[in-house]
């Protein structure tokens, strides 16, 4: 059995190949996945609201962006990239950036990997909103009140990206603290 790999389509930003008999997709140009879990320090979170074409619906989720999917932004670090995807997305910067964890998004269907960063320190110095087209809303909820918030947002119709619960899980041990 052999191990390589057969790109069987390619479009601007995604590749569909094919290990064996294993059918997957994968990024074109992307290093990593930056997906923040921002707390303010009056201890709220913040989300991040956008219409997503594939499940034709709007999401609640973290603030994340793609990890040298532009030219000007090939060789970017991670951290960079996080802290410039928080300010686009929802106006916010971190003045300190703590990777949680590295793992795979879906790994029956894609080879890729997102990385969970801690985002502390935060501060307002722009209103957010994304970049090129995105019309992304900015939610700030107090930790105390998420999930019910979470909860109510479902019930309206809007969809969950399950990485917000991963992430509350991931820094709540230093919301303990």
């Amino acid at each position: 059995m052999s191990d390589a790999v057969e790109f069987v389509a390619e479009g601007r930003y995604l590749r569909f190949a094919k290990r064996n008999d294993w059918e997957y997709v994968e990024r074109v140009n992307v290093r990593d996945v930056a997906v923040l879990v921002p707390i303010t320090p009056e201890h709220e979170i913040v989300l991040v609201e956008q219409f997503r074409i594939p499940v034709q619906a709007r999401m609640i989720e973290l603030p994340a962006g793609l990890v040298g999917d532009e030219e000007e932004f090939r060789d970017e670090d991670l951290l960079d990239a996080a802290n410039r995807e928080l300010e686009e997305e929802t106006g916010y910067r971190a003045g300190k950036l703590t990777v949680l964890t590295r793992a795979p998004s879906a790994g029956g269907m894609t080879s890729e990997l997102v990385s969970f960063l801690h985002a502390t320190g935060l501060r307002k110095v722009g209103t957010g909103g994304g970049v090129d087209g995105e019309d992304i809303t900015v939610h700030v909820v107090p930790l105390r009140e998420v999930r019910r918030w979470l909860r109510k947002k479902e019930e309206e119709g809007f969809l969950l990206d399950p990485k917000i619960h991963a992430g509350l899980y991931l820094v709540s041990p230093s919301l303990s603290s």
